[in-house]
């Protein structure tokens, strides 16, 4: 039986387990995963490789989303109407990528986490008090227009999705870093189903691989999310700080070097 395993899917496993435990975390699974698959499997295009990438996370955000929902309380009018926006932009982003350079995209998404890490550095209290907001009409507001932007961004682009979401949830809906990672599922768990929507039907999807790594990165989902519940904001703070200084360093490498 084991002969018949492609010799690939060992290191497959073992890199989406990995990105299933950082992911459930803070996010940020896909700069592990998504380069793990270019690497591994570097006979089969791109759209293939990221439609396994799909739909092996997808499996993974399901099962946080699921657990974070059964622990953490969370704003759900904002969160769900964000999830909804979200999936629709995440097509229109799709779309776009044959529209629009990649490239003119990297520097205002450097810039942004560039802010967005010196924001968090400065306010040494944003996101370590739950102090939830009472939701109106203009926290609905600002739920559809995060749900467009981010659900359009991640269809587009991708990197940093988990990361900009926890941050506008901490920044405008005053919810702790716990909290705020959770929310973050649900929404990004909208914006893989958009995205598998188009894979599945177009054939983009290496099952074989797919398919195991979609187990291991729900084992390492759960087990990311375990230690999140007991970490609690503090260690998610450290490991969100961590996260967008490496999209930082990614970020300016590809934007300078490449």
């Amino acid at each position: 039986m084991l002969e018949l395993l492609p010799a690939e899917l060992p290191w497959l496993l073992a890199i989406a387990f990995i990105a299933g435990l950082v992911d459930a975390a803070v996010g940020g699974g896909g700069l592990i995963q998504l380069p793990g698959l270019f690497t591994v499997l570097p006979q089969h295009t791109p759209a293939a490789l990221l439609g396994t990438n799909k739909f092996s996370s997808v499996f993974g955000t399901g099962a946080a989303t699921w657990r974070y929902a059964r622990s953490v309380r969370s704003p759900w009018r904002p969160v769900l109407l964000a999830a909804a926006t979200a999936f629709v932009f995440a097509f229109l982003g799709a779309t776009a990528v044959s529209l629009l350079a990649k490239d003119a995209v990297r520097p205002l998404v450097l810039a942004l986490l560039i802010v967005m890490l010196g924001y968090t550095l400065a306010k040494k209290d944003f996101g370590a008090l739950h102090r939830p907001r009472e939701v109106g009409r203009r926290e609905l507001g600002i739920a559809l227009a995060m749900g467009a932007v981010i659900g359009f961004y991640d269809g587009f682009f991708g990197p940093g999705t988990g990361s900009f979401l926890i941050f506008l949830f901490i920044r405008f809906f005053g919810l702790d870093f716990l909290r705020a990672s959770a929310a973050s599922k649900v929404v990004n768990l909208a914006t893989n189903v958009a995205a598998l929507s188009f894979f599945v039907p177009s054939g983009n999807v290496l099952l074989a691989f797919a398919v195991p790594m979609a187990a291991a990165n729900v084992a390492g989902s759960v087990t990311g999310t375990r230690l999140a519940l007991r970490g609690g904001t503090p260690l998610i703070r450290k490991l969100f700080l961590l996260l967008v200084v490496v999209l930082i360093a990614r970020m300016a490498w590809d934007t300078f070097a490449g």
